[in-house]
């Protein structure tokens, strides 16, 4: 489906021979674009999102932690951006920066109150119930395919794992999760039924939120609806939409960005059958050169300033490019290779909007048990096709494989 193209105003990046983040070169190999964006522009490039929608993409490592660590001059409500008059109701990446009160895009004091509120409820999962109900989770789903040889990780595992443990942490239905990844992935890809998928995601958490104030229980929704910030239903709501899109996503294109990494690269061939440093170590480094949110949409100049030699309008888009931040050389070692053991990376954002430390507890969590139990279950796990066959999703955000086929001995 072509896109109602978007007129800029002058000044807007698309005026300076912006790139477009989409089609088939981008899709495929994202860090040689950063690259090369670099080379001709520094570390903020100007780009364009589908529809001819321009932007500053921020790819240099200092650049991102001074936008995110500068909330008055790159806010978080996306209403101060000056092109929503001329963006199409119908665009596909409006659901991803609509300016909707969730914790999201709030600022200032109201920022603080809701994630606190947030934060506070994340703080109450248990690290070692997290751990069990992932090892269930990850079993049952083996179960489901072990007897086969063969196998689509992402469909039948990384896809489903994150979110069917975040079903309990929620308070959700398991019942519920096929609809849950289908509306998530197809709010994500920015496709023609983004906006609808966005809708019923919020109808879902305003479901969970009715129930668990009639009968609440030990899980995220009812500790935010007892929260002395007094989140009233509808906010609850909409952080909770956050909170399951940021929890599921991430996890999901980590664990399979990993298991890739681990089952095409030989440094990690040799200790597939059980070597538990490995799997740390592929994890880091996922989220070093495949970090699972590549872009994110965005920050909005309050103001005229200049930004890694660029002059940014106020109401300008400003992208936050994780990976090419992650990419960027200043914190490489000469050979391009994340220092061993390093996590400085930005995959998590930073300053006052960055994920929560409880969340990336959670994460590391689910995400480790995950290609643990699968590795011990399945020992020697192979890829079913060559790697170059392997397709990534045509998304602007985040970046996941479409499919991960694999095959190994039969087991039980």
């Amino acid at each position: 489906m072509t896109q109602p193209a978007v007129t800029p105003p002058p000044g807007c990046p698309a005026h300076t021979g912006a790139t477009p983040l989409y089609g088939p070169r981008f899709q495929t190999d994202p860090a040689q674009l950063y690259r090369e964006l670099r080379a001709a522009h520094g570390p903020v490039a100007p780009v364009e999102l589908a529809g001819g929608v321009p932007a500053w993409l921020v790819i240099g490592y200092r650049e991102l932690q001074q936008v995110t660590g500068q909330p008055q001059l790159f806010g978080r409500d996306s209403s101060r951006w000056r092109l929503w008059d001329s963006i199409p109701a119908d665009w596909p990446l409006k659901p991803m920066m609509a300016p909707v009160p969730s914790m999201l895009y709030t600022e200032g004091e109201e920022h603080v109150r809701r994630s606190r509120a947030v934060t506070d409820a994340l703080a109450g999962i248990d690290p070692y119930e997290l751990r069990k109900h992932s090892e269930d989770v990850a079993d049952r789903l083996i179960d489901g395919f072990a007897g086969r040889g063969e196998a689509d990780l992402v469909a039948e595992y990384a896809h489903l794992m994150p979110l069917l443990v975040l079903c309990r942490v929620f308070g959700l239905d398991e019942e519920q999760a096929p609809e849950l990844v289908d509306a998530v992935l197809t709010m994500l890809d920015g496709g023609p039924g983004a906006p609808a998928a966005a809708q019923r995601l919020l109808e879902l958490m305003l479901e969970v939120v009715r129930t668990k104030a009639e009968y609440p229980g030990e899980d995220l929704a009812s500790r935010m609806l007892a929260h002395p910030a007094g989140l009233d239903h509808d906010e609850i709501m909409r952080d909770l939409r956050v909170l399951l899109i940021s929890g599921h996503q991430p996890s999901s294109y980590w664990i399979s960005n990993a298991l890739r990494l681990m089952l095409t690269d030989e440094r990690f061939a040799a200790s597939l059958a059980g070597g538990r440093r490995s799997i740390s170590q592929a994890l880091n480094e996922a989220l070093w050169e495949d970090t699972p949110v590549q872009i994110f949409a965005g920050r909005w100049a309050t103001q005229d300033t200049s930004l890694g030699g660029q002059r940014i309008a106020a109401g300008d888009m400003v992208l936050l490019g994780f990976a090419g931040a992650n990419g960027d050389p200043l914190v490489r070692e000469p050979d391009g290779r994340p220092a061993e053991g390093n996590r400085a990376h930005m995959s998590y954002s930073y300053g006052e909007h960055g994920c929560p430390f409880p969340a990336q507890e959670a994460a590391e969590v689910i995400a480790t048990t995950a290609i643990e139990v699968l590795l011990d279950r399945l020992p020697d796990l192979r890829l079913a096709v060559a790697e170059h066959a392997l397709v990534w999703r045509p998304s602007a955000w985040v970046r996941g494989l479409v499919a991960l086929p694999v095959s190994y001995t039969p087991g039980y």
